[in-house]
């Protein structure tokens, strides 16, 4: 029995890409609001865009969009764990983005934790942490870019066929 399975055809998995390039614009441009560019650039001077030039809004909207960035990454992970490995496989693509993603997850998670106020780094590491999470999300889009460009998927079927293929009689 043949499994005609092809990942990224289904309609959830066409909402949770669009999902997920909405979310990640979303949140290059509310992290590029971390620094103070839409003032500077008149970002803000275009009509509709006053709000970006708050530093406190974006920061707000930057957190608020983290939080539901991880939850579809969540969704994501659970989602292979545990339906999708039987049909699917990671591809090379897949494991350097997602190192890429661990990266921008990690250094996103200190940036929090160097804005409470009883946590105290040193204004190296804070720099490093800064300049660290800035660099994977440069390395993310150039690997995206690559991706897209090179027309390589994170996902690709296994040979279900061959696994479930029946003894033909004798």
């Amino acid at each position: 029995m043949k499994d005609n399975y092809r990942p990224g055809t289904t309609f959830a998995s066409r909402a949770m890409r669009r999902a997920y390039v909405l979310m990640f614009v979303f949140m290059a441009f509310t992290g590029s609001g971390q620094m103070p560019i839409f003032a500077r650039y008149y970002i803000s001077d275009l009509p509709g865009m006053a709000w970006s030039a708050d530093f406190y809004l974006t920061h707000y909207l930057h957190y608020l969009g983290a939080c539901l960035f991880l939850a579809l990454l969540a969704y994501a992970a659970l989602d292979y764990l545990l339906s999708g490995r039987r049909r699917c496989a990671l591809t090379g693509v897949a494991y350097v983005c997602i190192a890429l993603l661990g990266g921008i997850v990690i250094t996103g998670i200190f940036r929090v934790l160097k804005n409470l106020p009883d946590v105290v780094f040193s204004p190296v590491f804070t720099m490093f942490i800064d300049i660290a999470h800035l660099g994977f999300m440069i390395l993310y889009i150039v690997a995206a870019l690559f991706s897209l460009i090179g027309k390589r998927r994170w996902l690709t079927t296994k040979n279900s066929h061959l696994e479930w293929e029946q003894p033909q009689p004798s």
